[in-house]
């Protein structure tokens, strides 16, 4: 009996093991080199790219409205986050960055695209930004202790989730 009841346990434990899903965490941005042309999640039409605004004109809209749904916008990636690849950070005409996550974290870009043109296309509003958060993504981007600890304030900022990221010339 005793016999059967571990053959049993012993089973169970090979079946059980056999069949388990690990959660795999991706660790690193993919690779690639950004080549002009190349997309990361949906595919930004050329109809949309000569539609394109300037970062200028974007900050200038968001002035009269705090949210704009299905918009195209140029500009240089000034950062990429170092761990996955989750967000990037586009110039604006101040000298400043905005933040661009992706929509569902359905896809993510390589650390390559960092210095590069590129148009978004998605949906961005201005939005005040946690103190936790932005002490989150400063960890992401590899921020010393000091610089994550000085973060003490909300900020209001321009926030784009992007479907689409297209690198141009």
């Amino acid at each position: 009996m005793k016999k059967v009841f571990y053959s049993m346990i012993l089973f169970m434990c090979f079946f059980s093991s056999s069949f388990a899903q690990e959660a795999v965490e991706k660790l690193a941005p993919p690779a690639g080199s950004a080549f002009v042309g190349d997309y990361y999640g949906e595919n930004v039409s050329e109809a949309l790219m000569s539609k394109a605004i300037s970062v200028g004109e974007l900050q200038k809209d968001l002035k009269a409205t705090n949210k704009i749904e299905s918009v195209a916008v140029r500009g240089e990636v000034t950062d990429v986050c170092p761990k996955r690849g989750c967000w990037i950070s586009v110039k604006t005409d101040d000298g400043a960055s905005f933040f661009v996550k992706m929509k569902d974290y359905a896809f993510f870009v390589p650390t390559a695209v960092k210095g590069k043109n590129v148009v978004l296309e998605g949906s961005v509003e201005r939005k005040v930004t946690s103190v936790e958060e932005l002490k989150h993504y400063a960890k992401d981007a590899k921020k010393t202790k000091a610089e994550i600890d000085a973060i003490n304030a909300p900020k209001e900022e321009i926030r784009f989730l992007a479907s689409g990221i297209k690198v141009v010339n």
